[in-house]
């Protein structure tokens, strides 16, 4: 791999990195619907270094999880897709909330617990593809 794309990866990976911190700062002041847009960014960085390394030193300017793994000719499983789905789904709700709120209200403290292991299991896994 080229030096400029082994920079790139090392970028998004450490990006990846600095945010996860972030997460259980948001978490503990109870912020669920922030803690989950910033594992939306954690996850999205993962996989656009993942997407430098295996494909392309220009990512696709999407949010979209589904997207970049299937850019990235990832194999998943059900479970992982519908994970990358609905933290995607985190992503828009979080910075656009409808006028009913209806995303803050349910991210509750369990909910955001439940999401919040998924998405950091993921992210691991990940990590294990470098």
């Amino acid at each position: 791999m080229e030096k400029n794309r082994e920079k790139l990866v090392r970028y998004w990976l450490e990006a990846a990195k600095r945010d996860l911190p972030v997460i259980d700062h948001l978490f503990e002041k109870g912020d669920y619907t922030w803690a989950l847009f910033v594992a939306h960014l954690v996850l999205e960085k993962v996989l656009k270094a993942y997407y430098v390394k295996n494909v392309d030193s220009v990512v696709p300017f999407t949010h979209s999880l589904n997207l970049l793994a299937e850019r990235c000719s990832l194999e998943l499983n059900d479970e992982q897709v519908e994970l990358l789905e609905d933290t995607t789904r985190f992503n828009i709700e979080a910075r656009y909330p409808s006028e009913k709120f209806e995303f803050h209200k349910i991210c509750t403290k369990e909910y955001t617990e439940k999401y919040l292991k998924k998405i950091k299991d993921f992210y691991e896994w990940m990590l294990k593809r470098f």
